[in-house]
């Protein structure tokens, strides 16, 4: 199985790459910039000067360009549609580089029964992702200047749900050689596991309606810890502010990152407790730690966001949303096993 794991951390690479790449694309505003769907003719750019104008043109017909960015060079056009091009592309090339493995190793009888399912519902996940990318960047094309931030946040989901099944299926795939079950770790670790991933989706939020723009102090935001509930709910019906009031969106982002800080603290202390001097204990301290350094980056990302997102801190506070993910996926694996000391 050495081939397949090697092959499924190559795909779960590739994934991580992607979505830096999206993170890019959003940051910046490239999503728009090809404003058609061309899942074989759109793998090549425009090849001559009459293909650029073409492309231009198409943008100058969208909200964005009129409302944004009027003064737009055909130069600058370039820019921001290589970025959404890129992304395009490794799409592409992942779909690629899973699915013809798969049917590889399929054939020859290397997968097969449970594991073969899961890796052809892990390909249908994949499809998916490809079409609901095209939903998403729909929705910017006509009366909006940005895509729907809820379109982005189902995205970003269905790509750290495609990330989490690769790297569970490649981490089970050599389990180690001696273990006992540990039930309390591997409740908290669930748990956790689902903490990480609704906290990437309320950050898709944040990026998609550009919520880090505002209240750029902490701890507090206009003075308090928590807004007034006039700010919060000002938004009909009161579900709504959830996914477009900035202040609830950012409110949110910031209470969960409190509450993960606190969640993994209790787990690292739990395993140095019930699993002193294991892997397991090991892996929940260096996941604790790697919170609290995603935790500082996200506030240094809102302290330096004066009217711009800081590319770099955002696209840093970004990937490392993706490391500890792939970290809390490997441990949660694990902890159905107790290594031995």
């Amino acid at each position: 199985m050495g081939a397949v794991r090697a092959w499924l951390w190559l795909t779960a690479a590739l994934i991580f790459l992607m979505v830096f790449v999206g993170g890019a694309t959003r940051l910046t505003e490239s999503g728009l910039s090809i404003t058609e769907w061309k899942p074989v003719a759109g793998i090549l750019p425009p090849l001559s000067g009459a293909a650029w104008l073409v492309e231009f043109e198409k943008y100058k017909l969208i909200p964005q360009y009129s409302q944004m960015f009027p003064d737009m060079t055909l130069a600058q056009f370039k820019t921001i549609f290589y970025w959404e091009w890129s992304h395009r592309l490794l799409g592409r090339l992942i779909g690629i580089v899973f699915a013809l493995p798969l049917l590889w190793f399929a054939v020859r009888g290397v997968l097969r029964g449970r594991l073969l399912i899961q890796l052809i519902c892990v390909l249908g996940l994949g499809a998916l992702q490809g079409a609901v990318g095209w939903w998403m960047v729909a929705s910017g094309l006509v009366g909006r200047v940005e895509v729907a931030p809820e379109r982005l946040a189902v995205h970003l989901f269905l790509a750290s749900l495609t990330f989490v099944a690769i790297i569970w299926i490649a981490t089970g795939l050599k389990p180690p050689k001696s273990f006992n079950s540990i039930p309390a770790l591997q409740r908290q670790g669930h748990v956790l596991l689902w903490l990480v991933l609704l906290q990437i989706v309320l950050g898709a939020l944040v990026a998609g309606s550009r919520a880090g723009l505002s209240y750029n102090t902490w701890p507090l935001m206009d003075g308090h810890f928590v807004p007034a509930m006039e700010n919060l709910f000002r938004l009909t019906p009161w579900w709504l502010n959830f996914l477009e009031n900035v202040t609830t969106i950012q409110l949110q982002h910031r209470m969960f990152a409190y509450l993960i800080v606190i969640f993994t603290a209790w787990h690292a202390w739990t395993a140095m407790r019930v699993a002193p001097d294991t892997a397991a204990s090991r892996r929940a301290f260096a996941i604790a730690s790697i919170v609290v350094v995603q935790a500082g980056l996200g506030i240094a990302t809102l302290l330096f966001a004066a009217g711009r997102i800081p590319i770099r801190l955002a696209l840093t506070h970004q990937a490392v949303a993706f490391v500890l993910l792939a970290m809390v996926v490997i441990h949660v694996n694990r902890l159905n096993l107790r290594e031995s000391r």
